[in-house]
């Protein structure tokens, strides 16, 4: 058995109701749940939440919500992996014969149900693996970094400052859409940026962190011009 646990707590900040301000005309979270189902990758699709709305939106749309989040997994200082344990441990504690689970954010409206698919197919491809998670190439090779000291530029890796940007080694970034593990992997808080872990490669086109309204503004824009359109190809 596959679940998703899609954690979505009430308090979020600087974008006040962020787990279900309504995205294209939709609360965000439904996109996530709705991706889920529409991967075929799961069993069940789980939101672990602290809020009465929130449940309420995620069970409209077809998650469940089969438990309350306890309030000390619901503040700032609580971590993904504190919440995928503790839903996690809830879920074996009712159904014991889950194999993979896979954290899916509740503010990932351009995750396409193939990236699901992708990760699960490498998860279950290597006993070597404890997760697979989304990652984005970055746009420019961070051995260039710089940096200012007093107003004074300086290279974070001087090392590299000859060597041609083509001959340097790519790097990744976490895209924060979906984390597939293994059930020991979340029960235990196994690291996830370790080397028991892979990553399904996304474009840079579809990966925006919402953390400000300027993000959500951009975010909307990546949505209608590559997700809408890649949608529209495959029901044509």
């Amino acid at each position: 058995m596959n679940v998703a646990i899609i954690p979505a707590r009430g308090g979020s900040k600087r974008i006040p109701r962020k787990n279900i301000k309504l995205f294209h005309g939709k609360p965000i979270i439904a996109y996530s749940i709705e991706t889920a189902m529409a991967s075929g990758c799961f069993d069940r699709i789980i939101v672990s939440t602290d809020d009465d709305e929130i449940a309420a939106v995620a069970r409209e749309f077809g998650a469940e919500v089969p438990f309350k989040r306890p309030a000390e997994l619901s503040d700032d200082f609580a971590t993904t992996l504190d919440v995928m344990a503790h839903a996690t441990n809830w879920l074996l504690a009712n159904q014991p014969d889950i194999k993979n689970v896979c954290c899916i954010y509740p503010t990932a409206p351009l995750i396409l149900a193939e990236d699901l698919r992708q990760g699960l197919e490498k998860l279950n491809g290597s006993n070597a693996l404890n997760y697979v998670f989304s990652a984005v190439e970055y746009a420019f090779p961070v051995q260039r970094a710089i940096t200012l000291q007093s107003e004074k530029v300086s290279m974070v890796m001087p090392e590299f400052e000859q060597t041609r940007s083509q001959d340097l080694p790519k790097t990744y970034h976490d895209a924060g859409q979906f984390y597939w593990g293994k059930v020991s992997a979340f029960t235990n808080k196994t690291p996830i940026f370790n080397g028991d872990a892979s990553i399904v490669a996304l474009p840079q086109t579809r990966v925006q962190d919402i953390d400000t309204l300027e993000n959500w503004l951009f975010a909307e824009s990546l949505y209608q011009h590559y997700v809408i359109p890649h949608a529209n190809r495959h029901t044509s």
